[in-house]
């Protein structure tokens, strides 16, 4: 059996891993949940944030998000709702500090965040979050 040694950068010991290990496998015939456009809560370490928003990628150096702070969604559905255009940020967290990473779906009778921006504004908050990011990328602007 071939076996893959890793020498980790910041420490001097070694870890062996096979090539075909099947622990990470996903379960035959469903796909990876946080795919790029998945909304997510997603809960940082050091300083301690929580953000929701929409994957645009996750890597092993970090996650990129498109997206607002946990405590300003309801100021985001209030501005969407006045007719103002949406204020997201397109972020990079590195891996470090991502403590966790939650699909946003509805917990017994409690919609979720996805749920009750669409019932308050009538829109998709993937193509919301999202937008001004396919905008700057069309014109050739920088992102932010």
């Amino acid at each position: 059996m071939h076996r893959v040694v890793a020498k980790s950068p910041r420490s001097q010991r070694q870890s062996c891993m096979d090539p075909d290990d099947s622990r990470e496998a996903p379960i035959a015939g469903m796909e990876n949940p946080f795919r790029p456009g998945a909304i997510v809560l997603l809960t940082l370490g050091n300083p301690r944030e929580k953000f929701w928003g929409a994957i645009l990628a996750l890597t092993a150096q970090g996650l990129s998000l498109a997206g607002v702070e946990l405590g300003s969604f309801e100021d985001l559905v209030t501005m969407i709702k006045a007719g103002d255009p949406a204020s997201c940020g397109v972020v990079f967290f590195p891996m470090h500090r991502v403590e966790r990473v939650e699909l946003d779906s509805p917990d017994g009778h409690s919609p979720s965040l996805s749920q009750r921006f669409t019932a308050k504004t009538g829109l998709d908050p993937a193509s919301v979050l999202t937008a001004n990011l396919t905008t700057e990328l069309h014109s050739g602007g920088d992102l932010k």
